[in-house]
């Protein structure tokens, strides 16, 4: 892998924070239907926390901003981040209950999530784009849905004000419209890629006409993940099928947040996108292989480790 001289920068990520409640069963309930669950966990999750701590086990510098609230959750929560060598110093605490997501994962490592915002919802957008103007030395801005829409489409604005690279993971589903004007890089997944361009996406043709569809109203790098399928790559070197690593899938439960924070870590260091791309889908692949959100982000280690290559040298900080 090439990567320029230049020194790391930060990872800024502005996202949710959750506990997430995890039940694990053997198949999924119908409408109306009750089944039995096998297991029940708890963990820390949100897309805000889980990227951030992705970025962090990579060895990035990051900055985490969002709120928790003022229960033992947010208290717990804050622990957790700090102990991955994530800065909190802006992750607000707000009255009320922290966010909260129930998530059932099936025999077959398949999930479906519930969100319950909490203080998630109580982030404020002139805050959030305070801090981050304020800021230097920052590399890369990743956003989310998970917080209110104006407060992801300041972080993004404050972002490109700085001159970093703005990275929108489009997750749920929302109108984003007004926030790609500021997105340097695009992640969706192959669903919310369907659903936000109203194209289908399941076979490799599809997703590289989605992937297409988005590279079109202006944003340079969009990247479509596809699970088992690896991912779709659009930029204005062509459309890219970017291939994945074959493992045993458990839990595919901030697989695409792995992602994320893997590529957020790789660009920040440096990497041609590229190369950041490799890192990003061997962090993904690995978090399909351990149950639970941040449990199951993976170490730099780990990804050396499933790379083969112990004479590269992954992003770390300074």
């Amino acid at each position: 892998m090439s990567r320029t001289a230049e020194a790391p920068s930060t990872v800024v990520v502005v996202g949710s924070l959750n506990v997430d409640l995890v039940v694990g069963l053997d198949r999924m309930p119908n409408q109306g239907e009750s089944v039995l669950g096998d297991t029940f966990e708890r963990h820390a999750g949100g897309k805000g926390l889980n990227q951030a701590i992705a970025a962090a086990r990579l060895g990035a510098e990051v900055q985490l901003l969002g709120a928790v609230g003022d229960d033992d959750s947010g208290a717990w929560l804050r622990a957790l981040v700090r102990a991955d060598n994530v800065d909190d110093t802006f992750v607000a605490t707000v009255p009320g209950p922290s966010g909260t997501a129930l998530i059932e994962v099936d025999a077959r490592g398949l999930n479906r999530i519930i969100v319950v915002p909490g203080a998630n919802g109580h982030v404020s957008a002139a805050t959030v784009s305070a801090n981050i103007r304020a800021m230097s030395g920052v590399g890369v801005v990743m956003t989310n849905g998970e917080v209110p829409l104006a407060v992801s489409r300041a972080a993004l604005a404050a972002g490109r004000a700085i001159g970093a690279l703005t990275m929108l993971n489009p997750a749920p589903v929302l109108d984003y419209r007004e926030h790609l004007v500021d997105v340097d890089i695009l992640v969706p997944n192959e669903h919310e890629a369907a659903a936000l361009s109203g194209l289908p996406t399941q076979s490799d043709a599809e997703a590289r006409a989605a992937a297409e569809y988005f590279y079109a109203q202006g944003i340079p790098n969009v990247v479509i993940t596809r699970g088992a399928r690896g991912a779709t790559w659009a930029s204005a070197a062509g459309i890219v099928d970017v291939d994945t690593f074959e493992v045993a899938a458990i839990d595919t439960v901030a697989a695409g947040d792995a992602f994320c924070g893997g590529l957020a870590a790789a660009l920040a260091n440096g990497y041609a996108f590229a190369d950041a791309l490799e890192w990003a889908s061997a962090a993904g692949a690995l978090a399909v292989t351990i149950k639970g959100a941040s449990p199951s982000l993976p170490t730099r280690a780990a990804i050396e480790g499933l790379l083969g290559k112990g004479t590269i040298t992954p992003p770390v900080a300074g």
